[in-house]
């Protein structure tokens, strides 16, 4: 605690919001969601549980509730059900917040999902239908991508279907329904080995079903891929809402629907950067905010929360997901320091 007391001194905010330590011990904390009870379910990435936070007695407690996973970052929560992506399968467990002690046997909700490893951990975001949209990575840097891989899918876990709603995306790992229209947003992660400063990572929304995002053949909605790109022209894809940097790693994010933060803020997109980690100077490891008009044509962005890195290669966290909690505060999962922090505001 004094360790992640201490990183968080360096983090810069706007005046009158703070950041402090929501809980601690939760190894490689991915995605997050509320329980209906109050209980805040956390994905990993490398650490194959799934936990839960929980109030006891006033103080954090964290639960590891599955264990024996494969790279479960992915996870949602709705009507009483927990949903956790398991690379090749979507699990349902009833009940959810009843059974923490010991979680009932899943029901598969869906398993047309290849069991690549490579860019193949899942974010769950459902919409106000009860339909989880899915991003599907390909098992490569930068390739042709197998049948069925570089897009996102919306999938109903009632019955299996699932529809195509994006293609030729490369590696995407958050997104979040727009509260004013219902349209899909997410974060894509570029390729890397062109250098240090190309291509740019992206925020996108989708406007149109079927769109097609680029990758193999256009990086950041202007540039020419240097091997797959090579009979295409960029003006043939869907350009990005905004470009959010090279190698700034846009994980998590998510629209501020509360009331704790001043107005301006109010729909205002907030997205959780991991960072780098083959730049030769990292950036990112902080947390974006974006400003964008329901239609993606007007997006502006500026540093909302900074201070995890240190030097030019060394983090003192990673931001990976961000929450919307029920006071208007957010919360932020760090796989870094294996810790969640909260974000409020106070005049």
């Amino acid at each position: 605690m004094e360790d992640l007391q201490k990183n968080l001194a360096n983090v810069k905010l706007p005046k009158g919001f703070k950041i402090e330590v929501y809980a601690q011990g939760v190894p490689s904390a991915r995605q997050m969601a509320w329980g209906d009870k109050g209980t805040l379910f956390v994905g990993s990435f490398s650490a194959a549980s799934v936990y839960a936070v929980v109030d006891n007695g006033g103080k954090k407690e964290v639960k590891t509730i599955l264990k024996g996973m494969t790279m479960p970052t992915g996870i949602a929560f709705r009507d009483g059900a927990l949903y956790v992506a398991d690379i090749h399968q979507i699990l349902k467990y009833e009940n959810a917040e009843a059974s923490l002690d010991k979680m009932p046997e899943p029901k598969v909700v869906y398993d047309d999902m290849p069991k690549y490893i490579p860019h193949g951990w899942k974010y769950l975001t459902f919409d106000k239908e009860g339909w989880l949209y899915v991003p599907f990575g390909p098992p490569c840097n930068e390739c042709l991508p197998p049948s069925g891989l570089s897009q996102v899918r919306r999938v109903n876990p009632a019955n299996g279907n699932s529809e195509v709603v994006a293609i030729g995306v490369r590696n995407s790992v958050g997104g979040d329904v727009d509260p004013r229209t219902g349209k899909y947003w997410f974060t894509e992660n570029a390729r890397d080995w062109i250098s240090d400063d190309l291509p740019s990572d992206k925020l996108n929304v989708i406007n149109r079903i079927g769109s097609h995002y680029g990758y193999p053949y256009c990086h950041q909605g202007d540039m020419v891929d240097p091997k797959y790109g090579m009979g295409h022209k960029c003006s043939e894809f869907v350009p990005p809402a905004a470009k959010l940097g090279a190698h700034v790693a846009p994980l998590g994010m998510k629209f501020y629907t509360g009331n704790q933060f001043p107005a301006e803020y109010r729909n205002n997109i907030f997205i959780a950067e991991h960072g780098s980690w083959n730049r030769h100077k990292y950036q990112g490891g902080r947390i974006m905010r974006v400003i964008a008009d329901p239609d993606g044509k007007k997006v502006t962005q500026q540093v909302f929360a900074t201070g995890w890195i240190n030097g030019d290669q060394s983090y003192t966290g990673r931001p990976a997901d961000i929450v919307l909690a029920k006071d208007g505060s957010l919360l932020v999962a760090d796989d870094w320091a294996g810790a969640i922090y909260r974000i409020s505001y106070g005049k």
